[in-house]
């Protein structure tokens, strides 16, 4: 059955990403503004939850309710407060300045895995890859980043499997050169990932920019694009990567989903923040329960 998407929020000619779900309102990045806005989805109003943000785009809970952020220009992970405000948690990585924090998932015991990407926000390069990387607090409370992934070369939206023994990781480079697609690295017991198994080869189109993980296990992602292939749309995988089902977006570029309720709420390029009714889906989310 067709997913009907409609707005929601709309934003026009401002880029959103980052939905993120707080149990009540819908959080999503305003980029070009530098805000958090926060979505009464009853109602429909909304107002600005943090500004200034230093380039926010992910956003995520842990299993506590902290909301972190990955703010991009800034080259840094983040940790908001109720009031938006906003602490560094990690900005280096072995002592060299991160790029550009893009989008992050987290683990039941609280470790931060996000993608950063050279040549995004920042032209002044601090680490010369672009990887997934961790953050996790050691025994006296600091924080410490390490390289997880040695084979990406754009890392863009990324969710652990419900039992978090799968790290599903888009590689989304648009260059010729590289590959456009969705990865699953296995997670092991020391939060090292193995090789990677290519779950679908997006070629020469567009790939997933942001995804979120239904509560039956499946990965419901943003794809495709104004420029080739079916144009801008929501695809839904099994968790081997086989198309389920596929629907398009009244959007060039759908960059970041959430689940809400049982609504899947989709963000876009243009601005859009749209909302599905009828996916038959919930999500599986590390918090709120």
């Amino acid at each position: 059955m067709p997913w009907t998407f409609e707005d929601a929020a709309p934003m026009i000619g401002t880029i959103t990403e980052g939905n993120c779900w707080t149990g009540s309102h819908m959080l999503y990045s305003n980029i070009a503004l530098d805000r958090i806005m926060r979505l009464d989805v009853e109602s429909g109003l909304v107002d600005v939850f943090a500004e200034n943000t230093e380039g926010t785009n992910g956003l995520n809970y842990d299993a506590d309710g902290n909301l972190y952020g990955c703010a991009s220009a800034g080259r840094k992970l983040v940790n908001f407060n109720d009031d938006g405000s906003f602490e560094t948690v990690v900005d280096r990585i072995d002592g060299v300045l991160l790029n550009s924090p893009n989008d992050l998932a987290i683990t039941p015991s609280g470790a931060i895995y996000f993608s950063d990407r050279v040549g995004e926000s920042n032209p002044d390069v601090g680490i010369t890859y672009s990887a997934i990387i961790s953050a996790e607090q050691d025994n006296d409370g600091n924080w410490v980043c390490t390289r997880r992934t040695f084979d990406t070369t754009q890392p863009n939206g990324l969710i652990f499997s419900s039992d978090y023994k799968t790290l599903y990781v888009a590689q989304s480079d648009f260059r010729a050169s590289e590959s456009r697609d969705l990865r699953a690295y296995p997670v092991n017991d020391d939060g090292s990932l193995g090789e990677c198994r290519i779950l679908h080869d997006f070629g020469p189109h567009r790939g997933i920019d942001g995804m979120t993980l239904a509560s039956d296990g499946s990965i419901v992602a943003c794809t495709g694009w104004e420029v080739s292939g079916p144009g801008g749309n929501v695809t839904h995988f099994d968790p081997d990567g086989m198309i389920i089902e596929q629907h398009p977006v009244v959007a060039q570029r759908p960059t970041n989903c959430t689940f809400a309720d049982g609504n899947l709420y989709v963000s876009s390029i243009e601005g859009h923040c749209l909302v599905s009714r009828d996916t038959g889906l919930t999500g599986h989310l590390l918090y709120p329960q």
